[in-house]
């Protein structure tokens, strides 16, 4: 007697089971890569784009797979691995370290889990925002002829990413020093990286999907 896949027994496409295990990893991960500021050629942007570009890449592609409704039901469970690390940070920020740690790494790690309230606050805003912005457009671009799967992913990782710098920056800094700088800045990174890696990006995913579905 043959045993029935995981995914045909509970109902869920294999696609929204790997996706979504990849999509809530990124959701954590960004948070502690934007830390770091990195160089590419004459941009500089903060290395959480990486994963927020992943994050978007994904929720396209899941639209794309199994609808607009869908993608958003895994934009809004994304809210939960945010929150839930949010608060294990915190709470790993206010234990003390071990005596047997380096001073310097004790320090070092103080300083990335150490993120303000606002910083987190701006944060949660611009996923929401951003995420369901990207989703909403990809999917109102699926009457483009031929439908364009790259290009519409483009246009909407583009234009969700100019919305996700302006909370975010907004939020998290305004008043603090003068902003408008680091706004254009981060944005024509963001759109710059958003042509050059979206297109191959989730092209590859949807294949996947389509894959591990078959």
């Amino acid at each position: 007697m043959t045993t029935a896949p995981a995914a045909a027994t509970t109902g869920i496409p294999r696609s929204i089971f790997v996706l979504a295990v990849f999509y809530g990893g990124m959701v954590c991960l960004a948070g502690v890569l934007g830390n770091k500021q990195v160089s590419i050629g004459p941009l500089a942007v903060e290395a959480g784009i990486f994963a927020f570009l992943l994050l978007v890449v994904l929720s396209s592609a899941v639209a794309e797979l199994h609808g607009r409704a869908v993608a958003n039901s895994l934009v809004k469970f994304g809210f939960i691995p945010l929150l839930f690390s949010m608060v294990l940070s915190w709470i790993v920020w206010f234990l003390p370290a071990s005596a047997e740690m380096q001073p310097e790494n004790a320090a070092a790690i103080q300083l990335i889990l150490g993120a303000t309230g606002r910083i987190w606050a701006a944060g949660i805003c611009a996923y929401g925002v951003s995420q369901f912005l990207n989703v909403y457009i990809f999917a109102r671009l699926q009457n483009m002829p031929g439908r364009l799967l790259a290009v519409r992913g483009v246009i909407a990782s583009a234009l969700s990413q100019i919305v996700d710098t302006l909370i975010f920056v907004t939020i998290a800094f305004y008043g603090v020093f003068p902003i408008g700088q680091l706004l254009v800045g981060q944005m024509i990174a963001k759109v710059v990286l958003s042509i050059v890696l979206v297109p191959f990006l989730i092209v590859f995913f949807v294949r996947l999907g389509k894959r591990l579905d078959a």
